[in-house]
């Protein structure tokens, strides 16, 4: 069953200050059928990776600063913006804002990320 959700649209993000990160989305995560998650995704794609988490009411807007840095430092940087949540889509139904519905997607995001690259 498709879970209802609004989309922000991509002209929202034009002119960011420090965030001048292409968009990547999921939109394959099991569990979470018809949303689409977010993610900054920089570095060489063979580098130790820095996952950078955000928490409320924040999103990988948080991490501007630091990603270049990261890089620099030979990582590769990915920073998921958990639904509800930056460019991710947010769910209607206000239920669906548990932990626990956080905690599964961000489980789906890696298996289905490093899954899909490995």
């Amino acid at each position: 069953m498709l879970i209802k959700a609004l989309r922000t649209p991509e002209a929202r993000f034009n002119g960011l200050a420090d965030y001048q990160f292409a968009p990547n989305y999921r939109d394959d995560l099991a569990g979470y059928p018809g949303l689409r998650m977010h993610y900054i995704d920089e570095g060489a794609s063979d580098a130790r990776v820095a996952l950078c988490l955000h928490g409320q009411p924040t999103w990988s807007y948080l991490y501007r600063k630091m990603v270049l840095g990261f890089v620099a430092a030979g990582y590769r940087v990915i920073a998921p913006d958990m639904f509800g949540f930056g460019r991710s889509d947010k769910p209607v139904e206000d239920a669906l804002y548990t932990f626990d519905f956080h905690r599964k997607s961000l489980i789906a995001f890696i298996r289905a990320h490093w899954i899909s690259v490995a």
